[in-house]
């Protein structure tokens, strides 16, 4: 077979799904904008798919069993959107930027352990007493008439070692809280 020959058949093929698509391309996707639930651009693929069916098929296009190729094209495209529908609902949906961006964040897992670990260090530099009220009063969630019973002091002693224990802290964890200043 000669250049030729191949341009020659390839022209004449692309002529006849030119043609092929001239006289069925708007019934084939009013079908498939029907069976695609009025999504347009999933019925334009729908209509592409269908007609790349038909060239890689010409043998079908060209049986003397039908006087149009309407119905085979409209098979064709029917199960196309069968398919593409059951595949859609074998995975689950697409989520959208807008529903990323509003998304909460949740801290890494390792960040969170590396946190609570310089907490206990720092906790440790504390004197006693101020170590006991912050555990009472922060790791206990205990009030501070609570603290102020199970420690045996006054809640104007509880308060202000709370006080100067995150202060302390503050100054031996700086980057954790500086919001808290």
């Amino acid at each position: 077979m000669t250049a030729a020959t191949t341009m020659t058949s390839r022209t004449t093929a692309e002529h006849e799904l030119a043609e092929l698509q001239r006289e069925h391309g708007a019934p084939l996707f009013a079908l498939m904008l029907r069976l695609s639930d009025g999504d347009r651009q999933r019925a334009e693929d729908l209509v592409q798919e269908t007609f790349v069916r038909a060239w890689q098929h010409p043998e079908a296009l060209r049986a003397d069993d039908f006087d149009s190729v309407r119905p085979w094209l409209l098979t064709v495209g029917r199960r196309l959107a069968i398919d593409a529908r059951r595949a859609r609902q074998a995975r689950p949906a697409e989520v959208g930027d807008a529903v990323l961006d509003s998304a909460r964040v949740c801290a890494d897992h390792a960040e969170r352990s590396a946190a609570t670990l310089d907490v206990r260090e720092a906790v440790k530099t504390l004197t006693p007493e101020h170590r006991e009220v912050l555990v009472q009063v922060y790791f206990r969630g205990a009030s501070v008439a609570e603290a102020a019973a199970e420690l045996g002091i006054p809640p104007g002693t509880v308060k202000s070692r709370a006080y100067y224990a995150l202060r302390a802290l503050r100054r031996v964890l700086p980057g954790y809280a500086a919001d808290l200043r």
